[in-house]
Parts: C-alpha cells; sequence; structure tokens
C-alpha cells in the first residue's frame, strides 16, 4: 500500500462570513455549487476524501505531478469558479444577503506532498497522517489576500520554482506549528480573474414582435412578496390558467438563462428565463419559449406601501397568418384569461410566507 502522496486542498475564502450573516438556505445552495464545479474541474485524477464545509480534500498516492501540470489544474479550478460567481451574480433573480454577497467569495489552494495513508468505517473512507494534519495547519496563515496558490517546500522535491505567466511572483514564509515549522512558497492568483471571459446575456429583441395580450391588477402587498407569488416555479400552477405543473431543470437558484419544463392542459412546453432588472420599486423579468417565438413579459411596479401592481404583457413573433386566425374575439378570450390568472393569486398571496 503507497503511502505518500499529494494533498490538494481548495478552501473558498469568505465562507464563514458568508454563512453567518447570509440567509443559510441559498448559502447552502451556492456552497453546494461551487464545490461540485470544484470536483467536476479534477483533470489530474485526484481522490476526494472529504467535504470539509468551505473545502474539499483531495488527494493522490505516488510521486507527485509535475508543477506547471499542477498549476494548470490550479488555474482550471480558479477560474471557472470565479466564472461561475460573475455569471451568478450578473443573472441572480434573489436580492437575499446569500445571493448578493456571493461575489465576494474567493479561492486558495493548498498544495503538499508527504506521508499519509487511508482507513474505512463502514461504507467511510478517510485519510490519517501527520501530513494530513500539516496540510490543514496551512489553511491558516499570514497570507493577507486571500487568492493564492501555496506550495510547500516538502511538495517542490528541491525542484526550482517556475513563473508560468508574466505576472506571477513567488514569495517565501514559514508556519509555526507544535511539530515544528513548515517552509512553503505562494503566489496570489487573483491576476487570473482579469482574463475571464464572461458569457452575454441573452438579448431580448421585442422589436420583431406583436403584444397579443396585457393585463395588470395591483395587489395589497409589498413588492417582494408578489415577486415570489408570481415568478417562483412552485407557485405556477396556483394561479396561471391552463398550467399544471412547471419544474426547474437546471438551476436552484433563480437566473437569467434558467429552464423549466411546462406541462400545460394541451402538451408540454420547455421556457427559459429570458430577462431580469431589480431595484427597489420596479422589478421585471420575462419568460421565452424554447423557439423563441413567444415572450411573456412581467412587470411589478410598487404603487405604495404594500401595495403593487403587476402588469403581463405576452409577445409573439409577427405572423400575418396567426393575427388572421386569432381575430378579435379570440384575442379577448385569451385576456380575459389571463385577468383571471391574475386574479388567482389574491388568494395565493395569503398562504405565502417569507
Amino acid at each position: 500500500m503507497e503511502t505518500k502522496g499529494l494533498l490538494f486542498i481548495p478552501d473558498i475564502s469568505g465562507f464563514t462570513r458568508f454563512v453567518t450573516e447570509s440567509e443559510i438556505n441559498h448559502s447552502r445552495i451556492i456552497i453546494q455549487e461551487l464545490l461540485e464545479l470544484l470536483i467536476n474541474a479534477n483533470q489530474i485524477g485526484l481522490e476526494v476524501s472529504e467535504i470539509e464545509g468551505d473545502a474539499i480534500l483531495f488527494y493522490k498516492f505516488g510521486e507527485p505531478p509535475a508543477l506547471n501540470e499542477l498549476y494548470k489544474q490550479v488555474e482550471k479550478m480558479f477560474c471557472l469558479f470565479h466564472k461561475n460567481i460573475m455569471a451568478y451574480d450578473r443573472r441572480k433573480y434573489c436580492q437575499c444577503k446569500a445571493c448578493t454577497s456571493t461575489a465576494s467569495l474567493s479561492l486558495k489552494v493548498i498544495t503538499h506532498y508527504g506521508e499519509f495513508t487511508e482507513y474505512h468505517v463502514k461504507n467511510f473512507s478517510k485519510l490519517i497522517g501527520k501530513d494530513v494534519i500539516v496540510a490543514h495547519q496551512l489553511l491558516k496563515n499570514d497570507i493577507a489576500q486571500h487568492e493564492y496558490w501555496l506550495v510547500t517546500k516538502d511538495l517542490l522535491h528541491d525542484h526550482p520554482l517556475a513563473d508560468f505567466t508574466t505576472w506571477m511572483n513567488w514569495n517565501d514564509s514559514v508556519k509555526q506549528t507544535e511539530s515544528g515549522e513548515i517552509y512553503f512558497h505562494y503566489t496570489q492568483l487573483s491576476q487570473l480573474k482579469n482574463e475571464i471571459q464572461d458569457e452575454p446575456l441573452p438579448r431580448l429583441n421585442l422589436a420583431s414582435k406583436r403584444k397579443i395580450h396585457s393585463a395588470s391588477k395591483i395587489y395589497e402587498t409589498d413588492i417582494i412578496t408578489l415577486f415570489h407569488a408570481a415568478g417562483a416555479f412552485e407557485y405556477r400552477h396556483l394561479w396561471l390558467e391552463g398550467v399544471e405543473k412547471v419544474e426547474e431543470i437546471n438551476h436552484a437558484l433563480p437566473r437569467v438563462g434558467m429552464q423549466s419544463l411546462w406541462t400545460l392542459n394541451n402538451g408540454k412546453m420547455l421556457y427559459y428565463s429570458s430577462s431580469y432588472s431589480y431595484s427597489d420599486d420596479k422589478i421585471e423579468f420575462s419568460e421565452m419559449d424554447e423557439k423563441g417565438d413567444q415572450v411573456t413579459y412581467f412587470t411589478l411596479v410598487k404603487v405604495a406601501d404594500n401595495r403593487t401592481k403587476l402588469t403581463i404583457d405576452v409577445y409573439k413573433t409577427r405572423n400575418w397568418f396567426i393575427d388572421f386566425i386569432l381575430g378579435q374575439s379570440v384575442q379577448k378570450k385569451l385576456e380575459s384569461t389571463l385577468q383571471k390568472s391574475l386574479e388567482n393569486i389574491v388568494p395565493l398571496l395569503k398562504e405565502i410566507s417569507l
């Protein structure tokens, strides 16, 4: 059995304060998404020992990877981590403390080489050894910033450090522990964030479409409560006529680009969130069908304290034949159905507790 190998710990900086000061449910989902992203970014055959709240203990027995290979792994994890954060920050619907403070999270990576072994308790596998303790002790250090890659002297095996990019700058330090001094090198990774290209937001072009339905209603409630009632998929089938069920497909927290499968009384349809904007007095968001033919646009406006107006506008791609088929009578019937849907929100507001 091999007893020497690499210990690799990516640690989310700002996690403790993030959870302490944020709504616990949304912070849990955000951290889970980020940790899963780091695990999926593994490209050098690392094994997962355990998830440690805000960090992952990876390991790999055998000779350590070349330093340039290790840097590529660190770089990939760091960039994907921040790309995900940037994307969520620009696309998020929720304005709770957890969601708005996600952008302040960052990542540091500890890499160490030493002796350790596995032991098993029922279905659980754990690592044990002095160097496992050393790697964890290095998470607490005197490095001022929290976006860095730390490499211990034991990992280098007397090989010289290399600058893998023009901006890289290595620093030396030492960690005092009960078992002795641990010498290490570290380099900041913040510069990598300048190289990350965020995917552009989807463009919502209503100029090529015609408004076919519109309905409004004022509710005796605040704008956030109404936003949850009208926008949350879990409530949609309770008020929107013709909808039996809405299922989220690819996102745990609502954001632009999220997809959902709608079960309607005449079949199934795939929709995705196409736009969102927020202010204290006005919230706008839209949803588009899979083909991009129909857009449903929601506008919530604060009229007064605990009074909010909701307007729903439905747009369709301009088509003279469809316009002819719809006719005035069909269009009035559809608008009446939409108005009835707005009335259905009233009893729902009494059931929602934020």
